[in-house]
């Protein structure tokens, strides 16, 4: 389970990110007070995750996944560049997170 709130509290905590953009500065209230919103869920499922999974490795897991898809969303919603030097430096956090996973006790 402790997984699952890790993947729910990276989908959170870019959905969060993406209203900020949205918010244009908390202009747009409702979408910044949402996105307070989205990221106080966020932290609490990342605080229910590391119950089971050292501290070390959800953090850059949940950052490192986090910016991915922050990035991500930035190209395909947002219209902003993607070049090959950005794509490998996004491929290197990914082997990274990865290989933490993989690190980390399967009893988690």
């Amino acid at each position: 389970m402790a997984w699952a709130y890790l993947a729910l509290a990276i989908l959170l905590e870019t959905v969060g990110t993406g209203l900020l953009k949205l918010s244009h500065g908390f202009e747009r209230v409702g979408i910044g007070s949402l996105a307070i919103v989205t990221y106080g869920v966020c932290f609490f499922l990342m605080a229910l995750s590391l119950r089971a999974i050292p501290v070390g490795t959800a953090y850059a897991i949940w950052a490192g996944a986090g910016t991915v898809l922050v990035v991500l969303a930035g190209v395909f919603l947002f219209g902003e560049k993607m070049s090959l030097l950005k794509a490998a430096l996004i491929a290197l956090i990914v082997v990274g997170a990865a290989g933490l996973k993989l690190l980390t006790d399967p009893q988690a």
